[in-house]
């Protein structure tokens, strides 16, 4: 299931429908419980649109609030659901934010361009950057094939598919691993 949740409209719902920028660490964590509100309505497994195409400013204790903390608590083993974001809309003063708040937490996103092509954003080692890469080439990819395409050891393959996965930038489907928001 596809779900879409624009931020503006959790802002103006949340918060103050006065304005459309998300500053301050208190306003990120009432957008954050409301995206968790609509997430707790949906199956066990998810893919959401995280929609910034409305968001004026974002402060950087916004980003921490929305995104890190987000994709922090769907990472865990204790993750309520099986939860996975695309990230569309994301202009380069949102990106600041982000990618500082990605980087102190070693944290990555999947956000999708203005184009619909999809890019990886934040930090993620070599092989998975490699293995990601591959299986958005290749659409939907098994491991065997994946650590042939991105020239990954097999013994490791599945270790790297496994991070990638947690980090909730692929998700097994159909027997195989597909790139987060190469489906939508």
């Amino acid at each position: 299931m596809i779900n879409h949740i624009d931020l503006s409209t959790v802002l103006r719902r949340t918060v103050c429908d006065l304005y459309s920028d998300l500053v301050t660490r208190p306003t990120g964590a009432a957008v954050r419980d409301g995206i968790e509100k609509q997430l707790s309505e949906l199956g066990d497994r998810s893919l959401t649109v995280i929609d910034f195409s409305h968001v004026g400013l974002l402060d950087y204790s916004c980003a921490d609030e929305i995104v890190a903390k987000l994709l922090m608590r769907y990472a865990e083993a204790s993750a309520p659901r099986d939860a996975y974001f695309l990230f569309r809309g994301v202009s380069d003063s949102h990106l600041d934010a982000i990618e500082t708040v990605l980087e102190r937490h070693g944290l990555a996103i999947v956000a999708q361009a203005e184009d619909g092509t999809v890019v990886l954003v934040g930090t993620v080692d070599d092989p998975e950057r490699r293995a990601w890469e591959a299986m958005l080439r290749m659409g939907r990819a098994m491991a065997g094939d994946l650590a042939r395409e991105a020239e990954i050891a097999p013994e490791q393959v599945d270790r790297v598919i496994g991070a990638l996965c947690r980090r909730r930038l692929a998700m097994e489907l159909d027997g195989g691993y597909v790139v987060v928001g190469a489906v939508t």
